[in-house]
């Protein structure tokens, strides 16, 4: 004898199905609306309007503020306008690029490194949106990585190329051509730094790396950095200590409130390059001002120099005694604290090992400081020079295969001795 409960037909229909009919009943079977599909995943945005729209925005964010800066610096009684502002801005924007400009005077060619860092800065987010955009962000591909760089590249290259054409209409001379290709060169660069971090192409690489190499380039990424800082420092010193003729200098151009804050803009856009000349002057080559002009610790020679705030703080002879002992030995103090750090650094690894650190673990790192180091302060000075016209401040700023190779022999062999040195005096406790 079976029970049943109230609830069983309708579980019997359930699992005969929607569409199916109890047993007796005539009529086609009911039809069952298809499934729907489940919601794909978010749409991305094509990689031409991606690259295009970051391209913009680091090209507008980058053009904006050195606009402002040379509107107030035109600004006096009655001149400066805003057209001419937006003009002067795109002038200076490419010059921040390392794009020449052709004056009346002249060719003019030293950039402004404040701008080139800050265009740098928003070429990396263009290539992190544009790698985001197009749904790539840590998809470790390095297809979609190049093809994310190379397009925000191309149309900060384009935007670039419009720029001039527009810039040589009425201002100073610029090849549209040269103005394009340098943009293209940097913006690839700069957004394939972003692209590859957000797509973690980047940390596959940095596996990818043998641990020599990966750690050599740390540490003199990191001697050139505390080097460029030991030169703003000696720089920002020197134009403390000669405060009085920067303020003078400032106050000569009679533009008012705004214009001299325009004046100060400007001065501390070229700050980085004043940065880059003054660890030019600790590592002993030393920078031009002007044709056959020097000055090194043991040598200044200069001319007359045109009223810029950025002369303000030049030596007004050689270092001698004390002083020139601490300026020849800041720099090995550096290549020995980076030595230091690196020591440091792999005793503890080789501790979490349980391994001990040989020699040659430790040397081969410490050796490649140098090269590194000597690279990135090379570059960077010879970025940090240009002509300021055709006549005797055709050449400004330091030789910058003079720098890299003092930079490689004195930061490597301080890197050398100070991690040798922390290797022996912690043999016992290891």
């Amino acid at each position: 004898m079976s029970f049943v409960t109230p609830d069983q037909p309708r579980r019997a229909t359930d699992a005969r199905g929607a569409g199916a009919r109890p047993p007796g009943r005539a009529g086609p079977p009911r039809r069952v609306p298809a499934a729907r599909a489940a919601p794909s995943g978010r749409s991305h945005a094509p990689l031409t309007v991606a690259a295009l729209v970051a391209a913009t925005g680091a090209a507008v964010t980058t053009w904006l503020p050195v606009a402002l800066a040379l509107w107030l610096f035109q600004l006096s009684e009655d001149a400066g306008s805003l057209l001419d502002a937006a003009r002067a801005g795109a002038a200076g924007w490419l010059l921040g690029h390392g794009v020449p400009l052709v004056t009346a005077t002249g060719p003019l060619g030293l950039a402004p490194l404040a701008v080139t860092a800050l265009a740098m800065w928003r070429l990396v987010r263009a290539g992190v949106h544009a790698s985001r955009a197009i749904g790539a962000r840590g998809g470790r591909s390095p297809g979609r990585t190049l093809a994310a760089a190379a397009a925000v590249g191309v149309a900060y290259g384009l935007l670039g190329a419009l720029v001039a054409v527009l810039v040589g209409a009425g201002g100073p001379g610029v090849s549209p051509v040269r103005a394009g290709l340098t943009l293209v060169t940097v913006g690839t660069l700069a957004a394939g730094v972003g692209a590859a971090r957000t797509t973690g192409v980047a940390g596959v690489l940095a596996e990818q790396t043998p641990m020599p190499l990966r750690e050599g380039v740390r540490a003199g990424l990191v001697a050139a950095l505390v080097l460029l800082g030991a030169g703003a420092a000696v720089a920002g010193l020197a134009v403390a200590t000669g405060g009085g003729d920067a303020a003078d200098l400032i106050g000569a151009y009679q533009t008012g409130v705004a214009g001299q804050a325009g004046i100060t803009l400007v001065s501390l856009a070229y700050a980085p390059n004043a940065s880059v000349w003054s660890a030019s002057y600790l590592l002993g080559p030393g920078f031009a001002v002007g044709t056959d002009t020097a000055v090194r610790t043991s040598e200044v020679s200069v001319g007359a120099l045109p009223a810029l705030p950025l002369f303000a703080g030049l030596p007004s002879g050689p270092v001698a005694g004390l002083g020139a002992v601490t300026v020849l030995a800041l720099p090995v103090l550096v290549g020995m604290a980076t030595g230091w750090l690196l020591a440091r650094r792999l005793l503890r690894l080789a501790t979490a090992e349980r391994t001990p650190l040989s020699w040659r673990r430790l040397l081969g790192p410490a050796a490649l400081a140098g090269p590194v180091a000597g690279l990135l302060l090379g570059a960077a000075a010879q970025a940090s020079g240009g002509p300021l016209g055709a006549g005797r401040l055709a050449q400004v700023g330091p030789v910058g295969w003079q720098v890299a190779l003092a930079a490689l022999l004195v930061t490597g062999a301080g890197a050398l001795l100070g991690a040798a040195a922390t290797r022996w005096l912690t043999r016992p406790a290891t």
